[in-house]
């Protein structure tokens, strides 16, 4: 009498859950929160505080309220982008992904600096427009715009291209994370944003200015395409999450 036996099934991929799976998906979630948040904020929702003499006139001051809650949640959101990926970059190097959540740090920084002066100028506006001459009023909401298109400038217009760009860009090229045409566009998208943002600061191009723009779209694509592809096809196979 024989007997025979039955060997178990093989396992497949889809036996195993990845387990950085839920570390990239995340991650991709976050990056689209901060496309969602400041590109409003940014264009839309501070427009109204860029006209002339803004702490004089009816205001909007609502507007800009929802928009300074849209920048903390920008906050928020740009610094869980580090925090979610530092345990997996520090595999490939602990200083560069250190680096990384430092600059995402000071970003964030500059962004608060900037919330805070938005609303300083509603306060400005709504309590001490009638204590205050009107020509001293105007000169201090004109400095507190002034320091708000700094901060944006210095944050998300230069420190981005240094820990989003070449940092980030880096370390995802390294490791294979993603594909390597992905990075490229922030290995080249980093330090045009770099560049770009310097020339604002010396007064060689204009803010907003078509250059500036230019120089900006391979960094803007490098983030949306890494969290478009985080949230759809997750990490690549590798070393790193072996």
């Amino acid at each position: 009498m024989t007997t025979s036996t039955i060997a178990p099934p093989r396992p497949t991929a889809h036996d195993h859950k990845d387990p950085w799976r839920r570390t990239a998906l995340v991650t991709g979630v976050l990056f689209l929160i901060t496309y969602a948040t400041s590109i409003p904020a940014k264009f839309y929702f501070y427009a109204p505080m860029f006209a002339d003499d803004y702490v004089l006139g009816p205001g909007a001051d609502q507007q800009l309220l929802w928009g300074a809650l849209l920048e903390v949640v920008l906050v928020v959101a740009n610094i869980g982008t580090a925090v979610v990926l530092f345990p997996i970059l520090k595999r490939q190097s602990e200083a560069l992904a250190l680096g990384f959540v430092g600059a995402r740090i000071i970003e964030s920084v500059f962004i608060s600096v900037g919330v805070l002066s938005v609303l300083t100028i509603v306060t400005l506006r709504q309590d001490l427009a009638g204590p205050m001459a009107p020509a001293a009023l105007s000169t201090v909401g004109a400095a507190l715009v002034a320091l708000q298109g700094w901060t944006f400038l210095l944050g998300p217009g230069f420190v981005v291209g240094l820990g989003n760009g070449l940092l980030l860009g880096y370390l995802m090229y390294r490791s294979r994370l993603v594909p390597r045409g992905m990075a490229w566009l922030g290995l080249v998208g980093g330090p045009l944003l770099c560049i770009s943002g310097a020339a604002v600061l010396l007064g060689f191009i204009e803010a907003g200015s078509a250059p500036q723009l230019l120089a900006s779209a391979p960094e803007f694509f490098w983030e949306l395409s890494l969290g478009i592809y985080l949230i759809v096809r997750g990490f690549r196979p590798s070393r790193l999450t072996a």
